[in-house]
């Protein structure tokens, strides 16, 4: 009979020993984490053609997940349009990394990140940024080859479109002749200058696609010669 007993009392002492590693499997049940997407620029304005730097990330709210696995993908909707284009994609979405995105007229742009689940099998919530408004400005290039004789282009396709010159006079601008470019978005025009330094600019007016593009400059006559300064 004591051997029996005996025997009894070490089952259930093992039996008891098995529990804590049966509540322990049960505890490691995969979570749901949330997260967050933002995207930002330096600046919110640039030139037709210059590259466009974001800053873009998901975050999680759990410190203990902070990585959220996956890819996220850059969209873009162009002015006058209501849909929403994907652009690029990266897949560090700790921090991402969209290059080569050039300004090529106004427009939102924003993150999409789809979800996902982590190798212990986490779920990670989908979720997306805030649109991010970027406006373009046309190209112009403004040469002074000699003289007061200028010749710009705009670009991009700018052909047979009106150009604005104004002239400063005290501290307002006043509208002093309208130039039409050419077929190949050229225009050319020569300024007066006097012994009095002239304040100059040309104005490509804003449309949906495209923000104002404004230029400056002066003109000024010496003895033997007049000359124009551009900025």
């Amino acid at each position: 009979m004591r051997i029996t007993r005996l025997i009894a009392g070490t089952v259930s002492a093992a039996l008891v020993g098995v529990t804590p590693i049966a509540l322990a499997t049960s505890a490691d049940a995969a979570a749901t984490v949330t997260t967050a997407t933002t995207l930002t620029s330096e600046k919110a304005a640039y030139t037709y053609g210059e590259t466009i730097f974001f800053d873009s990330a998901v975050t999680t709210s759990d410190p203990a997940n902070p990585f959220a696995p996956g890819a996220a993908t850059l969209y873009i909707q162009r002015a006058g349009s209501a849909t929403w284009e994907p652009v690029s994609s990266d897949e560090g979405v700790s921090y991402l990394y969209f290059a080569d995105i050039e300004a090529g007229g106004n427009a939102l742009y924003k993150v999409v990140y789809p979800g996902g689940v982590d190798g212990t099998g986490d779920v990670y919530t989908a979720s997306e940024s805030a649109p991010f408004a970027i406006q373009t400005s046309r190209k112009l290039a403004i040469k002074n080859p000699r003289g007061t004789f200028i010749k710009g282009k705009i670009s991009p396709d700018y052909k047979k479109k009106k150009v604005l010159v104004q002239k400063k006079v005290g501290k307002k601008w006043k509208k002093f002749r309208t130039l039409k470019t050419s077929k190949k978005s050229v225009f050319t025009t020569t300024l007066p200058a006097s012994r009095k330094r002239t304040y100059w600019r040309f104005v490509v007016k804003s449309d949906v696609q495209f923000a104002g593009t404004v230029a400056e400059g002066s003109t000024i006559r010496y003895r033997t010669a007049a000359r124009t300064t551009l900025r």
